[in-house]
Parts: structure tokens; sequence; C-alpha cells
């Protein structure tokens, strides 16, 4: 028996690898799938048989493009009209060499949701691991409020852990989709194993019984990015094939330009310190980091994308992310980087940045509106600057009308980085005084100034 997990990094998503014998079977892929072609080469096994455990909302699923290149099957649960694959109905086995892969019905985070059982007959008839998909998670659970009926989708998922899940004993190993960061749980550990003895020990969801699991789910403050119900309907519909060409075209500054005058996004993938320094004016400032997490609030999937950049490294891998949240419009980037633009002589555009002190030092500034990008539950547990106005960083855009375009804004997240984003919305947006607290909130308490909760 083989088992590899592959990481996603910024959408924190796992994937998994599973054979024996000649065959194998790859759960939760995603779009860029040539990793599962090759670990399946190495192991000298074929890929025969693909495992959706729900249709996802935070990236593309890879099924459709990995059955495309090997001719597996695609399973899925039943409770959802699916466009492609198969339907997998409750307590169907999928055989993988001496593995058995069974199909439970575990809804909760979706309706459609189904975890994998797996069962090594080579060697016992207990279960060995199974697949949770975004039901379990290390420390965590996954979100119920995607369907529009919180308390109900809370109630199934607590059946589903406890009459599904549980009972197949302390010792089976959980191989969740997501680890620490992803957007479809909080507050998930960093763990890279667990076991549902282990959880059930120490996993805080799982000591509640129903009526305290509804109302603390009810009671959860989640928000939902506006690139989910894309990704839901790509999901459901089964995604285009990822174009043959993947690799971003060389433009000049003059191409940037030309592009940005028909109604292209200039992406900055730059620190904040760079970008706060010189930037192409209107351009929109996400860290590389940061992509995964907040691309899909800021761009639409129509306009083209041109990326800027200081030396253009490892773009391709850039692309990728991008693409594996549909976006399948990267026009190009800014041969030569930054400079290529700051020496051709076009405008460039500054963000002045403040320190902790500096911002201090005119808190009793009347003109002053300091603006708080950070998530609500950061805010609400970490504490606030007194006097500070809140609007988290994914919203921004659609509340600019209700910041007062005469005041000197402070815009600031928790150390920084989303802060020059929501900044160069505002700039952008013709906002004229605009600064970015570098730091943030974490470099505010560091300083030792003062806090409110």
């Amino acid at each position: 028996m083989i088992l590899e997990k592959f990481v996603a990094e910024g959408l924190a998503h796992y994937s998994y690898l599973i054979g024996s014998g000649q065959q194998a079977a790859v759960i939760d892929p995603r779009r860029d799938c040539e990793v599962y072609i090759a670990a399946a080469e190495a192991h000298e096994q074929t890929i025969t048989d693909i495992f959706e455990t729900h249709r996802n909302e935070d990236y593309v699923i890879g099924s459709v493009e990995l059955a495309a290149r090997t001719g597996a099957t695609i399973h899925h649960g039943e409770d959802l009209d699916f466009r492609y694959g198969v339907p997998a109905k409750d307590g169907e086995v999928v055989s993988i060499g001496s593995l058995s892969l069974a199909v439970r019905k575990t809804p909760g985070h979706t309706p459609e949701s189904i975890s994998i059982v797996v069962t090594d007959r080579a060697v016992s008839d207990r279960p060995y691991l199974v697949f949770t998909g975004d039901l379990l998670f290390a420390g965590s659970v996954g979100r119920v409020d995607l369907t529009g009926n919180t308390a109900g989708a809370a109630a199934l998922m607590h059946r589903s852990l406890h009459e599904a899940l549980l009972p197949l004993g302390d010792g089976v190993i959980v191989c969740p989709a997501h680890g620490a960061g992803s957007v479809c749980g909080g507050h998930i550990s960093d763990h890279p194993l667990t076991t549902l003895g282990y959880e059930k020990g120490t996993n805080p969801f799982l000591a509640l019984d129903n009526d305290a699991f509804v109302a603390r789910r009810v009671q959860e403050r989640t928000y939902i990015p506006p690139y989910f119900s894309m990704m839901e309907r790509l999901n459901r519909d089964g995604p285009p094939l990822l174009p043959a060409s993947r690799s971003p075209a060389p433009l000049t500054p003059a191409a940037v330009k030309a592009f940005q005058e028909r109604g292209a996004r200039v992406l900055d993938i730059r620190s904040p310190t760079g970008f706060g320094a010189g930037h192409i004016p209107g351009s929109l400032n996400i860290w590389r980091e940061g992509i995964a997490a907040y691309a899909g609030w800021m761009l639409n999937y129509t306009d083209p994308i041109v990326l800027v950049d200081d030396f253009n490294l490892d773009l391709d891998r850039v692309v990728r992310t991008f693409q594996r949240l549909g976006y399948d419009n990267v026009a190009g980037y800014l041969a030569g980087g930054f400079s290529a633009w700051s020496g051709s002589g076009n405008p460039i555009a500054a963000i002045e940045t403040w320190s902790p002190q500096d911002l201090a030092g005119r808190l009793a500034d009347p003109d002053l509106l300091i603006l708080d990008v950070r998530d609500i539950n950061n805010r609400t547990e970490a504490g606030w600057i007194e006097g500070s106005q809140h609007s988290y960083i994914g919203q921004l855009p659609a509340h600019l009308d209700t910041l007062p375009r005469d005041r000197l804004i402070v815009i600031h997240c928790d150390v920084g980085y989303k802060g020059s984003l929501g900044a160069s919305i505002l700039v952008a947006r013709g906002f004229s005084r605009v600064v970015n607290l570098l730091g943030g909130f974490g470099g505010w308490m560091k300083a030792g100034l003062p806090v409110k909760r």
C-alpha cells in the first residue's frame, strides 16, 4: 500500500494518492494534476479512480483534468446533480488492489458530502484510514454556512460525525481535505497527522451534544468570498481543461499601459514596502502568498490580469495559484520588473507608510480616521485601536461609500500586507490621503501601545 499527501500552498488544500498493487486512486485532486500522474508512475501504478468528497467552494476541482489524462472514473456524492462522473451510493465499495474504498454519506458541510473509508483486506477487515473531506479536520470541523440553512447543516454534520465517522474506531487515521489556514474551517490545527481517537479526546467540537453544536455553529462569524459561487458552478458542471500554454507572456511597459487602458487589472505582487515606495498608478497590491486568499475577493474572470514584480521569479507558480482559483485570464507580466516601468518615464504612484509610533503621535488629530481591515474575529479576540473603524478587507470595495474622502485614512491589518491591499484599493478609487500602517496591529501591540477590548 502507498499513500501520498499533496499540499496546495495558500489554499491549505490536501489531496491524496492511495494505491495497492498496480492500481491507484486520487482523492480531491487539484487542477494542476501532473503531480499525481508522476507519483503513480513512480510506483508503477495506474490511476483508475478519482473521488471528490464534495463540490468544493474554494478551488477548482482537478478530477475532470485528471480523468482526461488518465481515463480514470470520477466518483462523487449522489445528492447533487453533477454533470460529470458517476454518483457513488452510500455503502458502495471500490477495490484498488488489496484495498477497499467504501463510500459513506456524511452530509453537513454540503448536502452531497461523502467520506471514503479505507480497509486493507490483505491485513484486516478493520478500517485503516478515512478521507473526511471538509467534515472533520485536525482540531476543527468544516463550515456549515454555505447552504443557506446553517442550523440544519450543523445538525446534519453532528449526526455524520457521531454516527458515520467516530464509530469507525479510535485508531483510524484521519485524512482531511484541508489543513491550517484554510477558509473552509476555523482554527484548524497545524498537525500533519491525526486519528479519530485523538480528535475525540481533543477536538472541542466533538465534545458538544447536538443542541450545543448547532448553537455554536449558528453563532460563528464567517465570510463567503464572491468567487465561491464561480467555484460551485464550475465544480458542479465540470471546469474547462487547462490551456495548453500556462506561461504568462513578457510585456513591455508600453504593452502593460495599453492593457491597462483596455480594462486589464494590473496586479502588483510585491511586498507593501516595495509597493508603497512606487507602483503603477491604479494597480492593486496582493502579495504573492496572499493571492490564494484574496484574488477571489478582488478580481473578476473576464478582465485580463497583468502581473508586476521586482525580479519575476517563479511566475509559473503564481499562475498555477490563479488557475487553481479558476483564473485562466493572466495575460502576462511586466518584463524587467518594476524597474523597467520606473525607467520608462511613465508615471509612478506611491503610498505613504507609518510606523506604530507615527500613528500613536497623531491619535489626537481630528482629521485622522483609522481603518481596521482585519477579520472581525481577529479584532474581537486580539483587541483594536481605540476609535478605529472596521471594514473587512474582502468587503472593503463594496463599502467605500462609508468612508470620507476629505480625511486622512490610516489603514491597518494584522501585520501590514492586507493594509497595503486596502490602501491600493482606496488610492485606485480616488482617495488621495491614504497611509498604510507597517507592522499592522501586531506591530502596534509589540510597541506596547494601548489596546481597546
